[in-house]
């Protein structure tokens, strides 16, 4: 059985697609953190299992873990979404590598070249040191999440820290997209998105706590 877990907050923009291309999950579990949007009502509407957490996204998909009755879970972001055979990859993934966990190829929805080189950059980031972002999904086994301890509730790098306890040796690229809304990168600047996140990343590799680093990152 196939979870799906999707942490939102004023998500209502995206969600809708994302759960529509999500059908072919056993469950699907929305954790709202709050939103004054209208993100709950289309979680309901669609069908998606809905579900209350305290804000952030290690509470939220600690939350949704908690709740998931599959034993496989897949997290994802609600402005993400795989390609449409997502669901054959994964079927292939639980079939031939039960004891590890896998990710999504990352793509931005965006025809600028800054896009492609930052797709680069993620290829490159993912071979050589094991390690997705949140927004390329994480498919994972219960028994592996649960050996690896879950999300914890940071208020920051909880993807980070969860895919490091996992290990890079138990990881691997699915044989699937996931298209991820480029409307940040537009907006904050191509360069200036990248270097924040990579010096987020740095800084929380020397020490810094996800709290001082949330601070820095609003």
């Amino acid at each position: 059985m196939l979870s799906v877990v999707i942490p939102t907050l004023n998500s209502e923009s995206g969600l809708a697609d994302c759960l529509d291309r999500m059908k072919g999950a056993d469950e699907i579990i929305v954790v709202d953190g709050g939103s004054a949007d209208s993100t709950t009502n289309i979680a309901e509407r669609l069908g998606a299992r809905l579900v209350i957490a305290p804000k952030g996204r290690g509470s939220q998909l600690r939350a949704g873990a908690e709740a998931a009755l599959g034993d496989w879970l897949l997290f994802l972001h609600s402005d993400t979404l795989p390609s449409p055979a997502w669901n054959d990859a994964v079927a292939r993934h639980v079939r031939d590598h039960p004891g590890k966990a896998g990710c999504f190829a990352f793509r931005l929805a965006d025809r600028a070249w800054q896009a492609r080189l930052i797709e680069h950059g993620v290829r490159i980031r993912v071979r050589w040191f094991g390690l997705p972002y949140g927004d390329q999904g994480l498919l994972v086994s219960r028994a592996l999440y649960d050996e690896a301890g879950g999300y914890r509730p940071l208020p920051l790098m909880e993807d980070v820290d969860l895919v490091w306890r996992i290990g890079g040796r138990r990881l691997r690229l699915l044989d699937a997209e996931a298209w991820t809304s480029a409307e940040r990168w537009r907006r904050e600047g191509w360069l200036r998105r990248s270097a924040r996140n990579l010096l987020c990343l740095s800084l929380y590799r020397i020490g810094f706590s996800p709290d001082r680093l949330a601070r820095f990152y609003a």
